[in-house]
């Protein structure tokens, strides 16, 4: 075995790891099926969902289902833990609402995406290595596991809270991300049907107010479920907060801004129309151009 895939066994196993702590930790004052905790249970479905597509996707070597599945995962393990809780409150049935809506628009949109495109470049490499390959769906695993973190607290715990101003501000919050994101991505996709743009890069919308106006819609809806969750949490349940932390971080200093940030400098660098765009356009959070401010 090469040096860089011992690495790579040793990195799945670190992810592992940080997925069971998690599941520990929001495991605390919950429910159990068996002696076995509905939250630990459930952290350990979303991995094995992963796993179990791995195995077509590699042998296929096709990254066609990777999004949706990761959508699939988030909607299955919500509903599971919602039917091995025996109390429901207004909280949880809101809960199971606002994330499944989203999965599904997203996941639905990223398919559609795909197969338009026939491929995901960033698998174009990957796939062809089995153990980098499978540490991406495990990552989704774990990606799975982080942003649900909350919203499993909220399912799965024995602690009941009546609707409160918490789940008041938290829709509300989530509603506004919600829409961004969905319009801006409604925004591009329509902006890339159109044959006068191709190979261009779009500017307008919500797109002239911010170079990433998706990625802010996804981080403050998630802080919208976090809100939401805020008076159920208790001792250990508070590893929850990694939740909207994770998905900024992914977004912002990972595989979301700084990606596509190179991407589009390869692509546009150097155009007096792109750097001006860029100048005065905000990276993530939406505001008047500053030309405009």
């Amino acid at each position: 075995m090469s040096k860089e895939n011992s690495k790579t066994y040793l990195s799945i196993i670190i992810i592992v790891l940080l997925g069971l702590g998690v599941a520990w930790a929001g495991s605390q004052g919950g429910y159990q099926v068996g002696g076995v905790p509905v939250y630990a249970l459930v952290i350990g479905l979303a991995f094995l969902i992963q796993w179990l597509v791995f195995i077509h996707a590699y042998l296929n070597k096709t990254e066609m289902y990777f999004d949706l599945t990761g959508s699939i995962t988030y909607i299955t393990v919500m509903i599971v833990a919602v039917l091995l809780s025996p109390q429901k409150d207004l909280r949880v049935w809101l809960m199971l609402v606002m994330v499944s809506i989203w999965a599904l628009r997203l996941g639905t949109f990223l398919f559609q995406r795909i197969k338009k495109a026939g491929e995901d470049r960033r698998f174009r490499e990957i796939k062809q290595s089995f153990p980098k390959f499978l540490q991406t769906w495990t990552l989704q695993g774990l990606w799975v596991t982080f942003s649900l973190a909350a919203a499993l607290v909220v399912v799965t715990s024995q602690k009941r809270v009546a609707f409160d101003i918490f789940a008041a501000i938290g829709i509300l919050v989530w509603v506004i991300g919600f829409g961004i994101e969905a319009i801006a991505d409604r925004q591009k996709n329509l902006f890339r049907e159109d044959p006068e743009n191709q190979g261009k890069f779009i500017q307008t919308g919500l797109w002239s107010w911010s170079r990433h106006p998706n990625y802010f819609g996804e981080i403050v809806l998630w802080i919208g479920v976090m809100i939401v969750a805020l008076p159920v949490l208790v001792g250990w349940q508070w590893v929850a907060l990694i939740s909207p932390v994770f998905i900024t971080i992914l977004l912002t200093r990972i595989s979301g801004v700084p990606m596509l940030e190179k991407r589009a400098d390869e692509k546009w660098g150097g155009q007096d129309d792109y750097e001006s765009y860029k100048k005065k356009t905000s990276v993530l959070v939406p505001l008047p151009p500053k030309g405009d401010r």
